[in-house]
């Protein structure tokens, strides 16, 4: 396929992010159903106020709000809690979405320095973060840690972490843009989980399926001065109201439904790990998210892949992640919406497919 060739279409997908079916047709169709002739745009009723309360209320801060991107809400929390202590180090997962995903914005915008904590394969600890010389401003962590399988440390062993960051002037953050999936494991209240931490952003389009947009939550003084940040940064956008209205939608409709997703997530994965073709990890899953870690390099399944989806309409992946070992490779599937159109056996039959054309390609 040459660079400029039409991508063929996705009938079929084990990826979360975006559904299938979901056209911006019926996106509008579903955000006209949510107003009404007088709903206003903007002010203390309008759609972006009201998910402003509603995930306060839901997550057990005093405040919460909104934001065009992750990104930006993130840095902004670490901003925030770097001068508040006077001190310019956060720590985090070496994996984490700020250092590995966002061209190390936090760096660049606004002069912190990160302290990867632990090895990049592992669930961040106690101890790596206890190895950290240098006072912290504040600590993020990520639940579930997507790039590790979506793994989550135990609920005991989170409680101490935070005691101990805590303890030594910092700040707890919780990159909290799987929170809702990470509930399904930890089986405690929202408001609870997010009691741990002086700040959490969630996101608004992955498990929510919005159109974009975060939310960071924290007690009124933080998003007094989060706002104000917000506003430096260009985030101050004040036609938000479809994105806070997509995540309204999301909060309805899909939030009941994390634990089915978590359900067949560990139906899948122990399918998977059963026939032995390929490996499911975690195992089982604590969330609905896994990796599939496969027998075969990165070039041969890439092309694979692209082929079963162009003779079947059928995604696997829409990227594959390297290994250390060069003849293994491996990628994610959240269940949603998506992959809750595959059955187990049908994963498994796909896997083997896959493999079988790796082999040949």
């Amino acid at each position: 396929m040459t660079a400029s060739a039409t991508p063929p279409p996705i009938r079929r997908s084990l990826f979360a992010h975006t559904p299938v079916r979901r056209t911006p047709q019926a996106v509008l169709r579903a955000l006209l159903d949510r107003v009404d002739a007088d709903t206003p745009p903007g002010g203390p009723d309008g759609p972006v106020a009201q998910l402003e309360r509603r995930l306060a209320a839901l997550l057990g801060t005093e405040s919460a709000l909104f934001f065009p991107t992750g990104t930006m809400a993130q840095q902004v929390a670490l901003r925030i809690h770097a001068e508040r202590r006077g001190r310019l180090a956060f720590a985090a997962h070496p994996q984490t979405h700020l250092d590995v995903w966002e061209a190390r914005g936090y760096q660049v915008v606004h002069g912190l320095r990160f302290h990867p904590a632990g090895d990049r394969h592992r669930l961040m600890t106690g101890a790596d973060l206890a190895e950290i010389g240098e006072p912290l401003a504040a600590v993020v962590w990520e639940l579930p840690q997507r790039d590790i399988g979506g793994e989550l440390p135990e609920w005991d062993e989170l409680c101490d972490q935070v005691a101990a960051v805590r303890a030594n002037g910092a700040a707890a953050h919780l990159d909290g843009a799987r929170i809702w999936e990470a509930q399904t494991y930890y089986r405690r209240p929202f408001d609870e989980i997010a009691g741990l931490f002086d700040t959490i952003y969630v996101s608004l389009y992955k498990a929510l399926h919005g159109v974009r947009g975060a939310v960071l939550a924290a007690d009124t003084a933080t998003i007094d001065t989060a706002r104000v940040w917000r506003g430096r940064l260009g985030g101050a956008i004040h036609d938000a109201w479809p994105l806070a209205l997509a995540a309204l939608a999301g909060l309805d409709e899909l939030l009941p439904r994390m634990s089915a997703y978590r359900d067949h997530a560990i139906a899948l994965a122990t399918a998977i790990n059963a026939d032995g073709t390929a490996l499911a990890w975690p195992n089982p899953p604590q969330t609905p998210l896994f990796h599939v870690h496969l027998p075969a390099g990165p070039a041969a399944v890439e092309r694979a892949g692209a082929a079963l989806l162009a003779e079947t309409g059928t995604q696997l992946f829409p990227r594959l992640r390297t290994a250390p070992d060069p003849t293994r490779c491996s990628f994610e599937i959240s269940v949603a919406e998506n992959a809750m159109d595959f059955t187990p056996d049908e994963v498994v039959d796909l896997l083997r497919e896959l493999l079988d054309r790796a082999a040949r390609a």
